[in-house]
């Protein structure tokens, strides 16, 4: 009998438990890396051989050496990112110990935001104008040329994290100065307003085997920044949006250079008047990502359509190192939405919600959240509506203002 495939996981937050039992019993070996911080989270102990915990994933050498030791006594068949934050350093690993997978350079297309977009542009993708901080010269003569406001984005961070919207160029070079010789690790970007879509799906051997588009409530950049209630909702499959997404996120898959694995991608239909051509009421690409969605986007996706997106990940993993053929569950066509907000109470008592197209409730300290599923995609936007007013009221914590400069 051959000796079980060995699967090395990198954790920088806690997630992907669905992923680890999936591989535990597909019969792996499985042992994670995570971040300290997060040491007493409830990690399914019963399906990881072994856990190790490090101050912090993405620092090297050190995250290097570290697995680098595993090796000596474990035969690591393959390394997996479970968090956005892990993507560039699991291909690094993989690169330097010669593993199968995603690579640095292609890493970069689902991790580094100027990567993405040069990448995209360069295959004839619609992509916000962008520019990325080198030259000053540049940057001014982008300023110049595309009306404000403008974005300054990290190229590496996840979601919406730091990034700051800005005006006039005076407000530019003060964030530069105070980010010194990092700002060459940001992206200066056309903001571009508009309705904020994801689609999130899986990937095989270059092929999307399974794909659901959704629609933001707001733009997560509005909640992460502003607070506010975080929403999103399956697309009524029969929609234009729908349908052109799917078909967009294929081409932007394609084009980036994904083989294998779950995908979280973000588009946005614009909002505005375009002096030239009127009304722009193009997708645009954002961003996508190596993984699966977070804030409870895969359990929705799993109560809208049956199907668990951590769960298959794994499958297609094993399958491939296995050299075995893959086969997408059946699925079905439901819809599903999730809402979820910062809480003012420390366990926020959610009793009160109780239609019977609430499939799932969170128990989060400081958070409130729950899911809605329903056959009708018209029944899970009335509830995601109503629920959004309710939740500020009974629930909202009020963020104070994000005045700080990227670091």
């Amino acid at each position: 009998m051959s000796k079980p495939l060995t699967l090395l996981c990198l954790a920088s937050f806690f997630k992907g438990v669905a992923f680890l039992q999936a591989a535990k019993r597909l019969g792996c070996k499985v042992i994670v890396v995570a971040k300290e911080s997060f040491k007493d989270e409830a990690w399914p102990r019963e399906s990881i051989d072994e856990i190790y915990f490090m101050p912090d994933l993405t620092q090297r050498p050190d995250i290097t050496f570290a697995v680098s030791y595993l090796a000596r006594s474990h035969v690591l068949d393959q390394i997996v990112a479970l968090d956005d934050y892990d993507v560039e350093t699991a291909a690094h690993l993989r690169e330097h110990m010669r593993l199968p997978g995603m690579g640095d350079s292609t890493a970069r297309h689902f991790r580094d935001k100027l990567a993405m977009r040069t990448a995209a542009r360069n295959g004839s993708l619609t992509v916000p104008e962008f520019t990325g901080v080198f030259n000053h010269d540049r940057l001014r003569d982008f300023m110049a040329r595309v009306p404000p406001p403008w974005l300054l984005k990290p190229r590496s961070e996840a979601s919406s994290m730091g990034i700051k919207k800005l005006h006039h160029p005076d407000e530019l070079w003060p964030l530069l100065d105070s980010l010194g010789d990092r700002q060459s690790f940001f992206v200066l970007e056309q903001y571009v307003p508009g309705d904020v879509f994801h689609v999130d799906g899986l990937v095989n051997d270059g092929e999307v085997l399974f794909s659901v588009a959704s629609k933001y409530g707001q733009p997560p950049m509005n909640i992460y920044q502003g607070g506010g209630v975080f929403l999103t909702r399956t697309l009524d499959r029969a929609s234009a949006d729908s349908q052109a997404l799917i078909a967009l996120n294929r081409q932007v898959l394609k084009t980036l250079g994904m083989v294998r694995g779950a995908t979280h991608s973000e588009y946005i239909r614009a909002q505005v008047e375009d002096p030239l051509q009127g009304t722009d009421g193009r997708l645009y690409f954002l961003e996508n990502a190596a993984r699966v969605g977070g804030a409870n986007i895969a359990e929705a996706v799993q109560f809208a359509t049956g199907l668990n997106l951590w769960e298959e990940w794994a499958k297609i993993e094993v399958a491939h190192l296995r050299g075995e053929p893959y086969s997408l569950p059946q699925t079905h066509a439901g819809y599903a939405g999730v809402i979820n907000c910062l809480a003012r109470q420390e366990w926020p008592d959610l009793s009160a919600y109780d239609d019977p197209e609430v499939v799932w409730k969170m128990s989060k300290k400081q958070h409130a959240g729950l899911i809605v599923a329903s056959p009708d995609p018209a029944r899970v936007e009335t509830l995601l509506n109503l629920y959004s007013q309710r939740f500020a009221e009974d629930f909202l914590a009020v963020l104070p203002p994000l005045d700080k400069a990227p670091t």
